[in-house]
């Protein structure tokens, strides 16, 4: 039998990592029924998408993925993946978010993670490792997630304005030529994005926008010519809104905490 199959079966390994690092590329990582995934980038901006939404990760936030949720990564620039599975059976129960989200990494976290990947597993039979195991359930016991996630539509036309939003130039495109370009007018859009994703168009469209300003952050673009890119009329309008969706300045938000 396999190594990595023998990892998924034995009932004493609670935890399982894996490291790996890329530069501009996409990743399915390994995957496997009744595991849970926390998703880390030690260095780099990271995206993770699903059928149902897309998160951007700087180096100090995680997304955790609840056992059976299919998922790809993007790597932006060099990117340090490191990532933990563990077993969705661990008991007590109610250890763990049920649902997709974005949360902090507190240092200990991280230094947690990298311990892991140090050594492929945690394992109850070694004292150290359970410790750890412990360790590490009572950090997820306690994350605090943040509002990073960025609702997909199902729609056809929601699903083409959505695109029309994300490609090049469409930050700064005026909404009513989105609209024309998808055949429906403010108010239906603004029904089916509510219907859909929960968010107002507009809210959903300063969701976007704030994403697409963290990989330009990331990768050493200034601020200013961020406002621009994203079609703010100055550079404190874009800082107001990054401030209100985050609670920080651009320039703070990347700093660990």
């Amino acid at each position: 039998m396999p190594k990595t199959r023998q990892l998924y079966l034995d009932p004493t390994i609670l935890v399982r990592s894996f490291g790996v690092t890329l530069t501009n590329t996409a990743l399915i990582p390994p995957h496997a029924p009744g595991w849970h995934e926390l998703i880390y980038a030690t260095q780099g901006v990271l995206t993770v998408r699903t059928e149902q939404a897309a998160w951007v990760l700087p180096p100090h936030r995680a997304v955790w993925i609840p056992q059976g949720v299919q998922h790809r990564l993007e790597m932006s620039g060099t990117v340090a993946l490191r990532n933990l599975y563990v077993r969705a059976d661990i008991r007590p129960s109610g250890w763990a978010p049920a649902d997709c989200c974005v949360v902090n990494v507190t240092g200990l976290l991280r230094e947690i993670i990298v311990r892991t990947i140090q050594w492929s597993v945690l394992d109850t039979r070694k004292p150290e490792q359970r410790h750890l195991i412990g360790v590490l359930l009572d950090e997820l016991k306690v994350l605090h997630s943040v509002p990073l996630q960025l609702p997909a539509p199902k729609d056809e036309r929601a699903v083409r304005f959505a695109a029309l939003a994300a490609s090049e130039g469409g930050a700064s495109t005026p909404v009513p030529k989105l609209l024309r370009a998808c055949g429906a007018s403010r108010r239906t859009m603004e029904r089916l994005f509510q219907e859909e994703t929960a968010l107002s168009l507009g809210q959903w469209l300063r969701r976007q926008k704030l994403l697409q300003s963290l990989k330009l952050l990331a990768a050493g673009q200034g601020v200013q010519s961020i406002a621009e890119e994203l079609g703010y009329q100055s550079t404190s309008a874009f800082i107001a809104m990054f401030r209100r969706e985050l609670g920080q300045t651009p320039g703070r938000y990347f700093q660990p905490e």
